[in-house]
């Protein structure tokens, strides 16, 4: 006889995990299955390096998570032991050596910006501050259901109609458009130009404005936390709290099918055993891993499976390169020295340029390098008197064609081992201009290609490290898919979560506590929408 649950989960991307720690709690049998050997997906911890330095392998940062509904609910139970700066959170140093800083206090982080842009600014951060109430329970809420009309009706009051009409037009805006019509000095685009990136857009797509905005709010409001000794103790903390609720975390099993019987979903067959499913199954996965591997042939509406086929991911990919500091940098500017995460660019120009290179499939000649320091708010992670770097880069290509500096031979088309060394040295040179012990500082390196990244997590396509295209006709409503952009899929009781659904990536546990709380209501939207409209006449 087949095993049965309630619910079961295919993958164990954070957003997996939120799902069965809130159905786990809400009494129902939840197994989670991951084939790799460890539980996490992109949230991960290992001594990628030399033995004693923990590196976060993927995603590190966890401020939209500290934002969230999640957190606040599951907080307590979860217990996790963060650590985060109440001073600096994040720079920007150009070519130049000119700095901007950030830090919690946004006047502070203002009085570092052109004297003209300083009023401007703060009343941007004022003006988020109001509305962000409203607008991160939109983030936290499946669009397709009767409490958006609620929350876009509080909204439209808050801001009156042609307050509104603005919010909408600076929702579609791009990162730049924020940048030049807010501000005249360069620093504000300096410092937040990069964090466009951060969202998987370029400064110049539509939406990146926003995104921009949110992050600098997000920052003054909570920093950059980390968990103490390692991302993989967020991971533990979920797998504790599912199986104090009875739940189960597998590991080293793959589903390979999804079990659709009379047009709904019944179970999985993962690692050669049948499992049924009483209550719903919830995929973590990418809509072309869902209907192009796992369901059946003819068990989704055509038109899904042509638009889940046709689902883009991004053109850009990403990269990592994990270093074991024999020293802590000791950074020509010393304000750096204790800042979580410093960008190296040259602005908005710079980073688009980057962008479009990559995007060409070029190898970017000046790319725009994301340094994390996380041993300066976690010494745990390293040795005494030693650290870490978590370096990412988010505008390579998957194939490279062709180096846009004319310095690399990438004859071959792919990540060789000398493509990835050449590329590794370019990213590790850039540091040298503005770090005064650097390469001496410099231990064992570890990289992860965009090709290694895939290989190690098929949700990240092509190297695709946010899961998906997030430019604006990807997103939102039509995320994941144009005619089916919400996570419950035509197949009955079958639902999706993860990056690639709405609000989109980051490490923010909306997806999979949205899906949770549907599974747990055990109705539709569309059912729940009538009977408010009933009650209302």
């Amino acid at each position: 006889m087949p095993e049965t649950r309630d619910v079961l989960v295919i993958g164990s991307g954070h957003n997996g995990l939120v799902a069965a720690a809130y159905l786990a709690r809400a009494g129902l049998t939840v197994e989670v299955l991951e084939r790799n050997p460890v539980a996490g997906g992109a949230v991960a911890t290992e001594e990628l390096t030399e033995p004693g330095f923990l590196h976060d392998t993927f995603s590190s940062w966890h401020p939209l998570f500290k934002l969230s509904p999640a957190f606040a609910e599951l907080g307590d139970e979860l217990a996790l032991p963060y650590c985060e700066t109440d001073d600096e959170t994040t720079a920007n140093v150009r070519s130049d050596g000119a700095v901007t800083l950030a830090y919690r206090d946004a006047e502070r982080t203002a009085e570092g910006f052109d004297p003209r842009d300083r009023a401007a600014y703060l009343g941007e951060m004022k003006s988020f501050g109001e509305t962000i109430p409203t607008v991160g329970q939109l983030f936290g809420t499946e669009l397709f259901s009767g409490q958006t009309p609620r929350l876009g009706w509080r909204l439209a009051r808050q801001l009156g109609v042609r307050g509104g009409l603005g919010f909408a037009a600076e929702m579609l805006s791009s990162a730049r458009a924020w940048f030049e019509s807010r501000f005249d000095g360069r620093e504000v685009s300096d410092l937040y130009s990069p964090w466009a990136l951060h969202t998987g857009l370029p400064p110049d797509s539509a939406g990146s404005g926003f995104q921009a905005l949110a992050i600098a709010g997000s920052l003054h409001a909570v920093g950059l936390p980390v968990v103490r000794g390692g991302a993989s103790n967020f991971v533990t903390a979920f797998e504790r709290l599912i199986a104090r609720y009875g739940g189960r975390v597998t590991t080293y099993t793959e589903v390979e099918r999804v079990l659709v019987t009379g047009g709904r979903a019944t179970g999985v067959v993962a690692g050669g055993r049948e499992i049924r499913a009483r209550r719903a199954v919830v995929a973590n996965t990418a809509p072309t891993q869902l209907y192009g591997r796992l369901l059946p042939p003819g068990a989704a509406p055509e038109a899904a499976v042509r638009q889940a086929l046709r689902f883009r991911y991004s053109p850009r990919a990403g990269m990592q390169i994990h270093v074991a500091l024999r020293e802590p940098l000791r950074w020509r500017d010393d304000r750096l020295n204790w800042v979580p995460i410093v960008h190296l660019s040259d602005g908005v120009g710079d980073v688009s340029l980057a962008c479009a290179q990559a995007a060409a499939g070029l190898l970017p000649a000046r790319p725009t390098v994301v340094i994390g320091q996380q041993t300066t708010i976690d010494p745990s992670r390293a040795p005494e008197g030693a650290g870490t770097l978590w370096i990412q880069l988010q505008q390579v290509p998957y194939a490279p064609s062709g180096d846009a500096a004319g310095e690399i031979d990438t004859a071959s088309g792919t990540w060789t081992p000398n493509v990835e060394a050449a590329y590794i040295e370019r990213v590790l040179s850039a540091l040298e201009p503005h770090v005064e012990n650097w390469p001496a500082a410099r231990g064992t390196h570890a990289a992860l290609s965009p090709v290694e990244l895939e290989r190690r997590n098929p949700n990240l396509v092509r190297g695709d490290i946010y899961s998906g295209d997030c430019e604006l006709g990807q997103s939102y409503l039509w995320r994941p898919l144009p005619s089916y952009g919400a996570h419950r899929t035509p197949v009955r009781d079958l639902y999706q979560c993860g990056a690639s659904t709405y609000p989109g990536p980051g490490l923010n546990a909306a997806s999979g506590r949205i899906v949770a709380l549907q599974v747990i209501a055990g109705e539709r939207p569309l059912g729940q929408a009538v009977r408010r409209l009933r009650a209302l006449r």
